[in-house]
């Protein structure tokens, strides 16, 4: 069992090991995979068969069996290395610790939207997209949209879910009009706003974070075990209140076949929702 910290506690050391591991599965061809598995997963409600990963129920499990594939991956690289997580309510500025030229390095330049600081800039010579949807061999950001802004989601709006005990309800997809699972994923309940919480982070990045793609840009994983410990700390907040559905869904629900229910294993790893409740199991946050 090991520790996953907030990514301003980081000292320099514990930075440059985690740069180094991500940089050493980026030469083996290893992280790409982790993009390409991502982009495999995200199916929307308009496509057909399963939908594991977004969208759905399984959001969050899947996701967090996700990270610890990746972690685990990470770890064959370095033992002492975990996800940190970015608190986006607190750290919510470009200047914030992040983004520095010694971690994830800034946002992107004018124009193209190149990320031209930090060791993933492709002019370092160590991160080159193949998997993008773009074409540019470069990592993009473009902090807060500015052609259409959009800020970071606040405290308030992560307290409005947390708050919901319900995890998840019908129609299960990106429409469902209340529950946890929905309004942290952000498809549009808080208000009537077009996206929320996680998709309105991806948003606010921008670039390669904005699309299926978006492990491309290393920010995914920190975004993705906030994610992460805010269901934790939803779970905590309602001990009565379960993973939802329970069980499979009736024959004649048009959902049945297409989202996972708590027993029901999740590709591509055959792991159902049921088996990542706990995650003690493997690592706490502090």
């Amino acid at each position: 069992m090991y520790h996953r910290k907030n990514q301003r506690d980081l000292t320099r050391t514990e930075k440059k090991r985690l740069v180094d591991a991500i940089l050493e599965l980026k030469r083996s061809g290893r992280y790409d995979d982790f993009v390409a598995l991502h982009q495999q997963y995200y199916v929307t409600d308009a496509e057909s068969g399963p939908r594991p990963a977004h969208m759905t129920p399984s959001f969050f499990p899947w996701h967090r069996r996700y990270l610890l594939e990746f972690e685990e991956a990470l770890q064959a690289v370095d033992s002492g290395v975990s996800i940190p997580y970015w608190d986006w309510t607190q750290d919510n500025t470009a200047g914030a610790s992040l983004w520095a030229e010694d971690f994830l390095g800034g946002n992107g330049r004018p124009g193209d939207r190149q990320v031209m600081t930090g060791p993933f800039a492709h002019r370092q010579g160590n991160w080159r997209i193949r998997t993008g949807v773009t074409g540019d061999p470069f990592l993009r950001r473009n902090f807060g949209r500015p052609s259409a802004p959009v800020a970071l989601p606040g405290t308030a709006d992560v307290d409005r879910a947390l708050s919901d005990p319900v995890y998840d309800a019908a129609p299960w997809n990106s429409v469902s009009t209340t529950g946890f699972r929905n309004r942290i994923e952000g498809w549009g309940i808080e208000g009537g706003r077009g996206v929320a919480n996680h998709n309105q982070v991806h948003l606010w990045i921008g670039g390669s974070m904005a699309g299926a793609a978006s492990p491309d840009d290393p920010v995914f994983w920190l975004h993705h075990a906030f994610i992460d410990l805010l269901w934790s700390r939803w779970q905590k907040a309602h001990p009565r209140s379960g993973y939802l559905p329970a069980g499979e869904l009736p024959a004649d629900d048009p959902q049945r076949g297409r989202i996972f229910a708590l027993d029901q294993p999740m590709p591509p790893w055959d792991v159902a929702p049921s088996q990542v409740m706990d995650h003690t199991r493997f690592y706490r946050y502090v």
